[in-house]
């Protein structure tokens, strides 16, 4: 802890009149950081799977991304050539080391030229694998890392999202438990991005402005089925 961090604390509990090392306040905290109790879960999502996936498909879409639906992985390269084609866009984008993404089968579209790591900013298209989708809302969840680098979430123009059919959870609440089951307590990733639809602003004058925070496209790669 920092100096001036400890500064600032210490005088709040001044204040307060505790020093932090209460037995009942440190319980208290470790219940609650245990116990992770539930919000409101809105009954939108909460469906069979398959038309889990129809709601997921058509809330994307409201939130003006785009999607394609693919019937496996080995259809992706090819979905993400056409994409940058009807874009007149270069062929050429970047992705983390995920390996879900490195096992594509990049050899059937030869002409992409494929980069790895972070961006700094100066790429068109940028490509993620997401940890889970969500229903109720058409949002993709992001887990930071070299994996899957947050400067890919934000810097490129486009951004496209790889999405497993069979992880498009109902809502939020249900993928914070998954992210908490595979992390472990204490072991969250640096940064959980939920991302719904490309970034947009109507600050000014209330007109709305595609990619004024971040990427002025997303699009949307669902790969396979729930049934």
């Amino acid at each position: 802890m920092t100096g001036s961090r400890e500064t600032v604390l210490a005088s709040v509990r001044r204040a307060l009149g505790v020093t932090s090392r209460e037995a009942p306040r440190r319980q208290e905290v470790a219940d609650r950081l245990k116990g992770h109790p539930a919000g409101v879960i809105p009954a939108r999502g909460q469906l069979p799977p398959s038309e889990r996936i129809a709601l997921f498909k058509d809330m994307v879409l409201a939130a003006a991304a785009s999607l394609d639906h693919l019937p496996s992985t080995d259809e992706v390269p090819g979905a993400i050539a056409t994409y940058l084609r009807a874009r007149n866009l270069p062929s050429s984008l970047l992705r983390g080391t995920d390996p879900r993404l490195a096992d594509l089968p990049w050899h059937k579209e030869p002409q992409l030229d494929v980069w790895i790591g972070p961006s700094d900013g100066h790429q068109l298209v940028g490509l993620s694998h997401a940890f889970a989708g969500i229903a109720e809302s058409g949002t993709v969840v992001l887990l930071s890392g070299q994996d899957n680098p947050t400067t890919l979430n934000f810097l490129p123009d486009h951004h496209l999202v790889v999405v497993d059919a069979r992880e498009v959870d109902g809502d939020y609440e249900t993928v914070w438990t998954r992210i908490r089951a595979r992390f472990g307590e204490g072991a969250l990733p640096r940064a959980v991005n939920w991302v719904t639809g490309p970034s947009r602003s109507a600050d000014i004058e209330q007109t709305l402005l595609l990619g004024a925070h971040g990427p002025r496209s997303l699009h949307i790669l669902l790969v396979g089925t729930v049934d």
